[in-house]
């Protein structure tokens, strides 16, 4: 059994919103959920993320994407690599959270207990 961990985090790198996906699922499909609780000025994300859907919701809520255009896309979208650059605050994140033995084995066989404990670990690195 694979799990993806989904994590929003604030400009400090602090997890502000979680949620976990089958292994299978594209990272796309939990985007605009956990943006649902968040009020961002702007979202940072890998390629995988540009995608025309998300993109027309991240304008129409007046949040600036700062995604990197894919190779294969038609229309180029303009990109800020300077603040695309602040996208290691999330990777620095899932290295913080996968010094937890239990979450970095997922020993769990319930995704409510494996989300639990990345919730635990969150709360002890925010309290960190």
């Amino acid at each position: 059994m694979t799990t993806k961990i989904h994590a929003l985090v604030d400009a400090l790198g602090n997890p502000f919103s979680l949620m976990l996906t089958p292994g299978q699922d594209h990272d796309l499909t939990c985007a605009q959920p956990l943006l649902e609780t968040a009020d961002p000025r702007a979202l940072i994300g890998d390629k995988a993320y540009d995608a025309d859907p998300l993109i027309d919701t991240l304008d129409g809520r007046a949040i600036i994407p700062v995604i990197p255009p894919k190779a294969n896309r038609k229309v180029k979208r303009d990109c800020d690599f300077v603040l695309y650059c602040e996208r290691n605050l999330v990777e620095r994140f899932f290295n913080k959270i996968k010094h937890y033995r239990g979450i970095a084995t997922r020993y769990d066989k319930l995704a409510r207990n494996f989300l639990a404990g990345v919730h635990l670990a969150s709360a002890i690195i925010l309290l960190n």
